[in-house]
C-alpha cells in the first residue's frame, strides 16, 4: 500500500453500537407533528419525549434506568392546548425541562422526585402541570434552548420571526432578536455571551445577543430545505448543514469573526432529502450529523480547521428524531464517548453508544478530557447584567472512581492541559538513576530475540553460499568486465600454439627455433619474469571463470567431477628438471614458462580450496533437499493410495 498515508487520531476506530429491542424504550407514542424539530432530548436521567396526545399537548418523560415495554398509561406534562413541538433540558438541574407549544406559549416543568412511569394496579396515573408559563410570542414557539453557561435563562424561537430571552425566575422577556423570516435553528455559544441563528430566508446571523443587534448576516446554504447550525463549544467556529441548489446535503464550518463564506467552501455529503441534525462533542472535537428518513449517523473529526471524516454507523431503521447525551453521563468504564437515542418507527427509542475499542481497565484520560458539570458560570440576572464566563468542569477520573464529580478550573487553557504533556522536568532527572543501576542491568540481560531475528539466521545459513558468488560476480563484472575478454582469448591462442608440438615431432617447430626464443629469454631477463607471471595470472582466471560456471550450474543439475584445471598450472615441472633438459626441446621450454617461480601452484592452492569447501557444501545441501524431497513423495504416494482405497470402498 505505498503511497497512502494512515492520519494519527484516537478517535479513528470509534464505532456505533446498537441496542437489543428488550434493552429499548418500547411502547411509545411519538408526535406525527411535521414541524421540524428532534422530537427528543435527553440528559443522564431523563429522556423527553413530544407525546401524540388528544385533548391539547402534552410530552412524556422517561427515567433512563427504565428499560423495556412501557405501560399503556404513563404520567404525561400537560398544559399546552396545542401539540408540542420542542422540549430541552436544563444543563445545570436534570430535573427542570422547558417546553415550546403550536399555542404560542412556553412552559417550564420540574420533574418529581422519584419520579417513574410505572404506577400500581388500579391507580390511575398523574399528569404534571408546569411550574411557569412564558408568555409573549403571537405565534407559534417552535424552538426552546437553555443557556449554557448562566442558570435559568431561556431563548425561545417563534413564527412571528423573533427570538426572546427569558429570564426563567422572573418569568419575563429581557431581550429581542429579530429576523426576517421564521428561524428554523439556533444555538449558543460556550460563554453564552453569542448566539448564531439560520432562518428560512437562507441567512446566517451571529448574535451578540445583549445588543440584540446581529454582529454578522451573511449567505448560507442556497437549498431550499431547512439548514440546522451548532456551535462548536469553546471554539470561535460554527458548523452548518443544508442543501445546495441541486438538493445536495452539505456540511460548513464557519469562522464567526470572518463568517463571509464557510471556511474551505462546502463539503458535499450526498444527495438524500432528509435534514441532517449536527451534534458537537466538545471533549472528542467531534462532530456527529445524523440525517432525518435514514438511519446512517456520520462523525467527523475536527482538526486543523477542517473536519476529518472518520467512520459511519448504518442502520436500516430510520430515524425521525435523535438526542445526544451530555458527556457526564456517558459509561466512562466502557470508553463510551457519546451516546445517542433515536426514534425507530414513532414506536420506541434506540440507545446508541459511540464506543473507542480499547482494554485497559483503568481510566483513559486522554479520551475524557474534564467536561462541564451541573454549576452555572452565573446567575439569570448577572447574565443580563453583562457577565460573561465559563461554567465549572468536572473530572470524569472522579465518576470513573465512583466518587463525587470533582471540580476543576474553568478556564480554557487548564482544560486543553496544554502544561500537562510538556513534563522535561522528570525527564532530566532521569540521567541520576541510570547512572549506577541501569548500567549494569544492560550489560546482565539484553532484550530477547524476535521471531524475526530467529528466522533470519536459518535464511543466512542457507543463501550465504549463493549470495557470496552473487557479489563475486558483481564485483568482476563492475571491476574488469571488460579485460575478461581479451585474456581468454589469449590463453586460448597460447594453448593452441603450445598442444601441436606435444603431440607432432620436433622438426614441425622449425619455423621459428628454440634457440631464438630461449636466446631472446636470456637477453631480457627482466621480460622473461614479467612474461612468466602474466602467463600464470592469465591461466588462473580461466581457471577460476571455469570453476564459477561450474558452482552456478550445480545449483540446477546434480554436481558433476570438479573441472580439471590446466595443465601448465597443477603439474609443473620441478626447477632441477627444468633447468638440466637440453635447449633444444619445445616441451622444455614450455614447461619453463609455465613454471618460472611457483606462483601458479600457490595460486591454485590459495583460490581451489575455499570453492572445493564451497562446493561440498552446497552439494551436502542438495543432497539432503533429495532425501527430503524423496521422502515427501512416498508419503504423497501412501496418501494416494490410501484416498483411493478409501474411494473404493465408499464405490462399494
Amino acid at each position: 500500500m505505498s503511497g497512502r498515508f494512515v492520519r494519527s487520531s484516537k478517535y479513528r476506530h470509534v464505532y456505533g453500537r446498537s441496542t437489543r429491542k428488550e434493552q429499548c424504550y418500547d411502547n411509545i407514542r411519538i408526535s406525527r407533528n411535521a414541524w421540524d424539530t428532534n422530537l427528543v432530548k435527553a440528559n443522564p436521567k431523563y429522556i423527553s419525549v413530544n407525546w401524540e396526545a388528544s385533548g391539547g399537548g402534552a410530552f412524556a418523560v422517561i427515567p433512563i434506568n427504565e428499560k423495556g415495554r412501557l405501560p399503556e398509561q404513563l404520567p404525561l406534562f400537560r398544559g399546552h392546548t396545542a401539540v408540542v413541538l420542542d422540549t430541552d433540558w436544563s444543563p445545570f438541574n436534570d430535573s427542570l425541562i422547558a417546553s415550546g407549544s403550536d399555542d404560542g406559549k412556553a412552559f417550564i416543568y420540574k420533574v418529581p422526585e422519584d419520579f417513574t412511569v410505572y404506577t400500581e394496579e388500579g391507580e390511575t396515573p398523574k399528569d404534571i402541570g408546569p411550574v411557569q408559563k412564558l408568555v409573549g410570542h403571537s405565534r407559534k414557539v417552535g424552538h426552546v434552548l437553555f443557556n449554557p453557561a448562566a442558570e435559568n435563562v431561556l431563548a425561545t424561537s417563534s413564527g412571528d420571526y423573533t427570538i426572546k430571552l427569558w429570564d426563567v425566575e422572573a418569568g419575563s422577556s429581557r431581550l429581542t432578536l429579530k429576523h426576517t423570516d421564521i428561524v428554523q435553528s439556533l444555538s449558543w455559544s460556550a460563554n453564552g455571551s453569542l448566539m448564531v441563528t439560520t432562518s428560512r430566508d437562507k441567512k446566517l446571523r451571529i448574535w451578540d445577543v445583549r445588543q440584540e443587534k446581529p454582529a454578522h448576516v451573511v449567505p448560507g446554504h442556497t437549498g431550499a430545505k431547512a439548514s440546522r447550525v451548532t456551535w462548536m463549544g469553546e471554539h470561535d467556529r460554527v458548523a452548518t448543514t443544508g442543501f445546495s441548489k441541486m438538493s445536495d446535503r452539505q456540511l460548513g464550518l464557519w469562522d464567526i469573526r470572518d463568517p463571509k463564506e464557510p471556511v474551505g467552501g462546502f463539503q458535499m455529503l450526498d444527495a438524500i432529502s432528509g435534514v441532517c441534525m449536527p451534534f458537537w462533542d466538545d471533549g472528542t472535537q467531534c462532530l456527529y450529523l445524523a440525517g432525518k428518513g435514514d438511519g446512517n449517523i456520520r462523525y467527523f473529526e475536527y482538526e486543523h480547521d477542517k473536519f476529518e471524516f472518520l467512520s459511519e454507523y448504518k442502520s436500516g431503521d430510520p430515524q425521525r428524531g435523535i438526542a445526544f447525551l451530555p458527556k457526564r453521563g456517558v459509561n466512562v468504564h466502557e470508553n463510551e464517548v457519546m451516546r445517542a437515542f433515536k426514534t425507530v418507527n414513532d414506536s420506541y427509542i434506540e440507545p446508541i453508544s459511540f464506543l473507542v475499542p480499547r482494554r485497559a481497565e483503568v481510566f483513559q484520560d486522554d479520551i475524557f478530557p474534564p467536561t462541564t458539570g451541573i454549576k452555572p458560570a452565573m446567575s439569570a440576572a448577572e447574565w443580563f447584567d453583562g457577565k460573561e464566563g465559563l461554567p465549572p468542569k468536572i473530572d470524569l477520573a472522579s465518576v470513573y472512581a465512583g466518587e463525587e464529580p470533582a471540580e476543576i478550573a474553568s478556564d480554557y487553557k487548564p482544560t486543553a492541559r496544554a502544561p500537562s504533556p510538556k513534563a522535561p522536568s522528570p525527564v532530566k532527572k532521569a540521567p541520576e538513576p541510570e547512572s549506577t543501576p541501569s548500567q549494569p542491568v544492560s550489560a546482565l540481560r539484553g532484550p530477547p530475540p524476535s521471531m524475526n531475528e530467529q528466522t533470519s539466521s536459518i535464511k543466512d545459513l542457507a543463501s550465504k553460499f549463493t549470495d557470496a558468488k552473487e557479489d563475486e560476480d558483481l564485483e568482476e563484472d563492475s571491476s574488469d568486465f571488460e579485460e575478461i575478454d581479451k585474456p581468454i582469448d589469449r590463453s586460448e591462442k597460447q594453448h593452441a600454439s603450445a598442444a601441436p608440438p606435444q603431440e607432432r615431432s620436433g622438426p614441425t617447430t622449425t619455423s621459428r627455433g628454440p634457440g631464438d626464443v630461449l636466446s631472446s629469454v636470456k637477453d631480457k631477463p627482466d621480460d622473461f619474469d614479467k612474461a612468466s607471471q602474466v602467463a600464470a595470472s592469465q591461466d588462473t582466471k580461466t581457471q577460476i571463470d571455469t570453476q564459477q560456471a561450474a558452482a552456478s550450474k550445480s545449483t540446477l543439475d546434480p554436481l558433476p567431477n570438479p573441472v580439471p584445471a590446466p595443465k601448465s598450472i597443477i603439474e609443473p615441472l620441478p626447477e632441477s628438471k627444468s633447468t638440466s633438459t637440453p635447449m633444444g626441446n619445445p616441451k622444455n621450454t614450455k614447461s619453463t614458462l609455465d613454471d618460472p617461480m611457483g606462483n601458479p601452484k600457490n595460486t591454485k592452492s590459495t583460490l581451489d580450496e575455499p570453492i572445493q569447501s564451497s562446493l561440498a557444501e552446497i552439494k551436502s545441501l542438495l543432497e539432503t533437499q533429495t532425501k527430503t524431497m524423496s521422502a515427501q513423495s512416498q508419503e504423497i504416494s501412501k496418501l494416494t493410495a490410501e484416498v483411493d482405497r478409501l474411494r473404493s470402498k465408499l464405490g462399494e
